[in-house]
């Protein structure tokens, strides 16, 4: 996916001449070509994340689209109230985009895990979060957004689901409509939990938009309320968007993601799904409880 998003950068730099990027000393490699064919307008500010963002949001005062990455704990967690003030208060676009959500570097320790991104930049108003699930979705919805006049955040993963869909910006796709429980999944999430599911009839419907929630979907697919949500992230960071969204229905949510709780082991991702109870049987175990509810 970061291979993704550095050809399709290097596109909107060569189409759009108000993109600007900003680097935390992270991805420079990838980018040499870019740095060679635009040197005034990609730039490494080493590691200078909250001044970086400042930065970006002085460039889109003056009508530039800025595009600042890192890896996620230092783009949201470190930046956080540049994020607020200087783009959220003065309502600015610019697009920051990470990658190693969650817990995708694991190997290097809790200082590296993020999975609190996407609630905390919930908290900001009028902000675009997307959690692609594949490269080409990145690239599908990046083209359609990097100029929306919005903060947008886009979470890359290092894991992807085999296949693309053909994705919108603000969106849900219906993957498929049955009578057992309605699941809510996103991004990098959705082939585990096909495989969860296989042989089962619920309805699972995949969001590469977080924010804005793509409520009127869920309402035509929530079947009889029993809804389980499989997120990326921390558990329970969609439960406001859903509950919001089927407001006034009798429901039952179930929430399965990252436990809110420090992760102190080291290892690798998938050593991490197993801890957190985010594999497919894992999966298919709490959906087989909502089918008794």
């Amino acid at each position: 996916m970061r291979k993704q998003f550095v050809t399709t950068t290097e596109r909107l730099l060569d189409e759009d001449e108000r993109v600007v990027v900003l680097l935390g000393d992270i991805g420079v490699f990838a980018f040499r070509n870019a740095f060679k064919k635009h040197p005034q307008r990609v730039l490494n500010i080493g590691i200078l994340e909250q001044a970086t963002v400042s930065v970006a949001a002085g460039l889109a005062k003056e009508g530039f689209i800025p595009l600042f990455h890192s890896i996620a704990p230092f783009v949201v967690e470190r930046a956080f109230e540049q994020i607020k003030v200087d783009f959220g208060y003065q309502q600015l676009g610019g697009n920051f985009v990470s990658v190693g959500g969650s817990y995708d570097y694991a190997a290097l320790g809790c200082s590296h895990h993020c999975p609190g991104d996407v609630s905390l930049m919930q908290a900001v108003p009028g902000v675009e979060i997307i959690v692609p699930g594949h490269p080409s979705e990145l690239d599908a919805l990046m083209s359609q957004t990097y100029a929306s006049g919005h903060p947008t955040y886009y979470r890359l993963s290092e894991r992807s689901n085999r296949s693309a869909l053909p994705v919108t910006f603000g969106k849900a796709e219906v993957i498929r409509s049955g009578k057992g429980p309605t699941v809510v999944t996103v991004g990098p999430f959705l082939d585990r939990v096909l495989e969860a599911l296989d042989g089962t009839d619920a309805t699972i419907l995949y969001y590469t938009t977080v924010t804005p929630f793509d409520a009127s979907t869920l309402q035509q697919h929530a079947g009889d309320g029993r809804i389980l949500c499989v997120e990326p992230f921390y558990e329970g960071t969609l439960t406001a968007s859903i509950t919001q969204a089927l407001r006034g229905k009798r429901i039952a949510l179930s929430s399965m993601g990252v436990p809110r709780q420090f992760l102190t082991s080291y290892g690798h991702a998938d050593y991490h799904d197993r801890a957190c109870g985010l594999l497919p049987a894992d999966i298919r175990a709490r959906y087989d409880e909502l089918l008794h509810v």
